[in-house]
Protein backbone atom coordinates (compact mmCIF):
# COMPACT_ATOMS: atom_id res chain seq x y z
CA UNK A 1 0.00 0.00 0.00
CA UNK A 2 1.57 3.27 -0.70
CA UNK A 3 1.37 6.16 1.18
CA UNK A 4 -1.04 7.93 -0.60
CA UNK A 5 -3.18 5.17 -0.55
CA UNK A 6 -3.29 4.82 3.47
CA UNK A 7 -3.07 8.60 3.44
CA UNK A 8 -6.85 8.11 1.47
CA UNK A 9 -7.76 4.76 3.67
CA UNK A 10 -7.57 7.08 7.14
CA UNK A 11 -9.28 10.05 5.85
CA UNK A 12 -11.91 7.62 4.53
CA UNK A 13 -12.25 5.69 8.03
CA UNK A 14 -11.79 9.02 9.96
CA UNK A 15 -14.82 10.41 8.48
CA UNK A 16 -16.96 7.16 8.86
CA UNK A 17 -16.08 6.97 12.16
CA UNK A 18 -16.43 10.62 12.83
CA UNK A 19 -19.85 10.47 11.52
CA UNK A 20 -20.97 7.29 13.55
CA UNK A 21 -22.00 7.46 17.03
CA UNK A 22 -22.05 3.58 17.42
CA UNK A 23 -19.46 1.65 15.87
CA UNK A 24 -18.16 -2.08 16.92
CA UNK A 25 -14.88 -3.43 16.66
CA UNK A 26 -14.90 -7.26 15.99
CA UNK A 27 -12.66 -10.39 15.30
CA UNK A 28 -13.86 -12.72 12.40
CA UNK A 29 -10.88 -14.53 11.66
CA UNK A 30 -11.42 -17.97 10.83
CA UNK A 31 -14.54 -18.02 8.88
CA UNK A 32 -14.38 -19.05 5.85
CA UNK A 33 -15.61 -17.48 2.54
CA UNK A 34 -18.56 -18.33 2.64
CA UNK A 35 -19.51 -17.78 6.24
CA UNK A 36 -18.04 -13.95 5.52
CA UNK A 37 -20.27 -13.26 3.17
CA UNK A 38 -23.43 -14.72 4.65
CA UNK A 39 -22.32 -12.62 7.48
CA UNK A 40 -21.84 -9.29 4.94
CA UNK A 41 -25.31 -10.07 3.43
CA UNK A 42 -26.49 -10.01 7.02
CA UNK A 43 -25.42 -6.64 7.76
CA UNK A 44 -26.46 -5.32 4.48
CA UNK A 45 -30.35 -6.01 4.94
CA UNK A 46 -29.85 -4.74 8.78
CA UNK A 47 -28.59 -1.31 7.42
CA UNK A 48 -25.11 -1.92 9.70
CA UNK A 49 -21.75 -0.92 7.21
CA UNK A 50 -19.08 -3.51 6.92
CA UNK A 51 -15.53 -2.76 6.95
CA UNK A 52 -11.81 -4.45 7.11
CA UNK A 53 -9.22 -2.50 7.58
CA UNK A 54 -5.62 -2.37 9.32
CA UNK A 55 -5.25 -1.87 12.86
CA UNK A 56 -2.33 0.88 12.49
CA UNK A 57 -4.95 2.87 9.77
CA UNK A 58 -7.86 2.66 12.40
CA UNK A 59 -6.05 3.62 15.44
CA UNK A 60 -4.38 6.81 12.87
CA UNK A 61 -7.86 7.64 12.25
CA UNK A 62 -9.17 7.34 15.53
CA UNK A 63 -5.69 9.28 16.77
CA UNK A 64 -6.54 12.34 14.24
CA UNK A 65 -10.10 12.99 16.02
CA UNK A 66 -10.52 15.25 19.22
CA UNK A 67 -9.38 13.57 22.29
CA UNK A 68 -13.66 14.25 23.99
CA UNK A 69 -14.40 11.05 21.82
CA UNK A 70 -12.98 8.98 24.09
CA UNK A 71 -11.20 6.10 20.77
CA UNK A 72 -8.27 6.01 23.71
CA UNK A 73 -9.76 3.41 25.46
CA UNK A 74 -10.12 1.34 22.24
CA UNK A 75 -6.51 1.71 20.80
CA UNK A 76 -5.45 -2.03 23.10
CA UNK A 77 -8.31 -3.90 21.16
CA UNK A 78 -6.52 -3.19 17.31
CA UNK A 79 -4.60 -6.61 17.91
CA UNK A 80 -5.19 -9.28 15.08
CA UNK A 81 -7.36 -8.84 12.33
CA UNK A 82 -10.30 -6.34 12.63
CA UNK A 83 -13.74 -5.74 11.43
CA UNK A 84 -15.71 -2.72 11.97
CA UNK A 85 -19.72 -2.93 11.86
CA UNK A 86 -21.14 0.83 11.77
CA UNK A 87 -24.39 1.26 12.69
CA UNK A 88 -27.26 3.93 13.08
CA UNK A 89 -28.76 1.73 15.70
CA UNK A 90 -26.66 1.68 18.78
CA UNK A 91 -27.86 -2.67 19.36
CA UNK A 92 -28.57 -3.36 15.44
CA UNK A 93 -24.58 -5.09 15.51
CA UNK A 94 -24.90 -6.30 18.75
CA UNK A 95 -28.14 -8.04 17.59
CA UNK A 96 -26.87 -9.20 14.64
CA UNK A 97 -23.37 -10.74 16.46
CA UNK A 98 -25.16 -13.05 18.93
CA UNK A 99 -27.88 -14.19 15.98
CA UNK A 100 -24.83 -15.22 13.93
CA UNK A 101 -23.05 -16.47 16.95
CA UNK A 102 -25.98 -19.09 17.18
CA UNK A 103 -24.14 -21.29 14.41
CA UNK A 104 -20.65 -19.81 14.53
CA UNK A 105 -18.16 -19.03 17.29
CA UNK A 106 -17.36 -15.82 14.91
CA UNK A 107 -17.28 -13.32 14.94
CA UNK A 108 -16.32 -12.07 18.67
CA UNK A 109 -16.84 -8.22 19.93
CA UNK A 110 -13.52 -7.03 20.33
CA UNK A 111 -14.86 -3.68 21.87
CA UNK A 112 -17.80 -1.22 20.85
CA UNK A 113 -18.39 2.67 20.70
CA UNK A 114 -21.44 3.94 22.03
CA UNK A 115 -22.17 7.78 22.35
CA UNK A 116 -18.53 8.25 24.10
CA UNK A 117 -19.23 5.22 26.21
CA UNK A 118 -16.38 2.07 25.44
CA UNK A 119 -17.96 -1.50 26.02
CA UNK A 120 -14.50 -4.00 26.39
CA UNK A 121 -14.96 -7.46 25.47
CA UNK A 122 -16.65 -10.22 24.61
CA UNK A 123 -18.66 -11.10 27.52
CA UNK A 124 -21.00 -7.38 26.86
CA UNK A 125 -22.67 -8.31 24.32
CA UNK A 126 -25.32 -9.56 26.01
CA UNK A 127 -25.61 -5.88 27.60
CA UNK A 128 -25.33 -3.95 24.28
CA UNK A 129 -28.10 -6.40 23.03
CA UNK A 130 -30.51 -4.84 25.73
CA UNK A 131 -29.89 -1.23 25.10
CA UNK A 132 -32.42 1.11 24.63
CA UNK A 133 -33.03 3.36 21.03
CA UNK A 134 -33.38 7.03 21.05
CA UNK A 135 -36.88 6.27 19.87
CA UNK A 136 -37.74 3.72 22.79
CA UNK A 137 -35.92 6.17 25.24
CA UNK A 138 -38.48 8.46 24.00
CA UNK A 139 -41.32 6.85 23.91
CA UNK A 140 -40.87 5.68 27.79
CA UNK A 141 -39.95 9.26 28.56
CA UNK A 142 -43.54 10.43 27.01
CA UNK A 143 -45.39 7.48 28.58
CA UNK A 144 -43.97 8.50 31.86
CA UNK A 145 -45.51 11.88 31.81
CA UNK A 146 -48.55 11.64 30.67
CA UNK A 147 -49.65 8.65 32.94
CA UNK A 148 -50.13 11.60 35.57
CA UNK A 149 -52.12 13.30 33.70
CA UNK A 150 -54.15 10.38 32.56
CA UNK A 151 -55.02 9.17 35.81
CA UNK A 152 -55.72 13.24 36.89
CA UNK A 153 -58.10 13.18 33.94
CA UNK A 154 -59.31 9.97 35.14
CA UNK A 155 -60.01 10.97 38.51
CA UNK A 156 -61.64 14.70 37.60
CA UNK A 157 -64.18 12.48 35.25
CA UNK A 158 -65.55 9.97 38.14
CA UNK A 159 -65.81 12.93 40.49
CA UNK A 160 -67.76 15.17 38.06
CA UNK A 161 -69.73 12.02 37.49
CA UNK A 162 -70.84 10.90 41.16
CA UNK A 163 -71.17 15.30 41.88
CA UNK A 164 -73.66 15.12 38.94
CA UNK A 165 -75.19 12.06 40.25
CA UNK A 166 -75.91 13.57 43.65
CA UNK A 167 -77.36 16.81 41.99
CA UNK A 168 -79.80 14.37 40.07
CA UNK A 169 -80.73 12.19 43.40
CA UNK A 170 -81.25 15.48 45.66
CA UNK A 171 -83.26 16.89 42.39
CA UNK A 172 -85.60 13.91 42.10
CA UNK A 173 -86.48 13.87 46.17
CA UNK A 174 -87.62 17.32 46.22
Amino acid sequence: MTREEKTAAIAELQEELGNSSFFYLTDSSTLTVAKINKFRRMCFERGIKIKVAKNTLIQKAMESASEDKGYQALYDCLKGPTTILISANPKAPAQLLEEFRKTEQRPILKAAYIDTSVYLGDEQLTALTKLKSKDEMVGEIIGLLQSPAIRLAGQIKAAGSKLAGIVKALEERA
